[in-house]
């Protein structure tokens, strides 16, 4: 399928310098299929101070889609190529929500391929955001469930709104799925092993003190300064010697991630077979049916 890209603001490509409201030169990069009706990542660079900060647009809840995630994946290669970029800063534009996690219809009623290339797709967000060379920090300005929750267990650093109406956490079991061990290493290098057991066990999701109280979360702030401390927090770490802190970050993580990239064909083959067994796909079938009477 033929990928597009849409770039403002950079030299060498088309399109015309915008800048940011500070006056400084800034660059807002679109990443969209060629059948969606509109982007579902944008990401705004500062060129001037080498942040970006990716929005998730995706309405209603940025759940976590096959074209959501190829564009996302998309928008971090053009980063990571950019020597100039040294941080990212992800974080929602949609209201109450920073990710609702993987969407479900792309597991219901598909082809053992299409789960494949869903699940392909889900493995490459994870080694993309998991082994940046960036300082990445995620503005959890809503509730983060399940694939969410993943996605900002991936980053450096989270600051998550302080309200109690949200949480956090990775409750697949509560849908009848399984965490796969990449999901369960990354949440056991954050919050330790016990705690990581009862939450996955249990399929807990955390309101934003009980995450803090765990280290799920490094900080709550009040919901309308998330973004703004996210960035001064961004200032703090580029302070930081860039090769010293890269090395230093390789080194914590370069295991874990070395683990699904000698597995990845049987990480794909072990969900295909997991998620197309009848009895899963009953548990799936429920669980719509349970949302379409809540919004009902």
């Amino acid at each position: 399928m033929a990928l597009r890209v849409a770039f403002r603001g950079r030299t060498g490509l088309p399109g015309l310098l915008s800048c940011s409201g500070h006056g400084r030169p800034s660059l807002s990069l679109t990443t969209q299929r060629n059948n969606s009706s509109s982007p579902k990542i944008n990401v705004d660079y500062d060129q001037a101070t080498g942040v970006a900060v990716m929005h998730m647009q995706s309405p209603p809840v940025n759940s976590l889609s096959l074209d959501f995630l190829t564009e996302l994946c998309i928008g971090l290669e053009k980063l990571e190529m950019d020597k100039g970029c040294r941080g990212l800063i992800i974080t929602s534009s949609q209201p109450k929500v920073f990710s609702a996690g993987l969407d479900i219809l792309e597991m219901y009623g598909k082809s053992p391929e299409r789960c494949g290339e869903f699940w392909k797709a889900v493995q490459e967000m994870w080694l993309k955001l998991y082994g940046s060379n960036m300082t990445t920090i995620a503005a959890i300005n809503g509730s983060s469930p399940a694939g969410g929750c993943l996605m900002s267990l991936t980053c450096d650093y989270r600051i998550m709104a302080d309200n109690p109406r949200y949480s956090i956490g990775l409750n697949e079991t509560q849908l009848g799925i399984v965490a796969p061990f990449w999901f369960k290493d990354t949440m056991v290098n954050t919050v330790g092993h016990r705690n990581t057991e009862l939450a996955l066990q249990l399929g807990l999701l955390y309101k934003p003190a009980e995450a803090l109280k765990i280290g799920l979360v490094d900080q709550l702030v009040p919901e309308d300064q998330v973004l703004a401390v996210a960035t001064q927090t961004m200032t703090k770490w580029l302070t930081i010697p860039e090769h010293a802190r890269q090395i230093t970050k390789s080194m914590m993580r370069k295991p874990t991630l070395d683990k699904l990239r000698s597995n990845r064909e049987a990480d794909i083959q072990n969900f295909v077979s997991f998620i197309t067994k009848d009895s899963i796909q009953k548990s799936l079938r429920m669980y719509m049916e349970m949302l379409k009477q809540k919004k009902a």
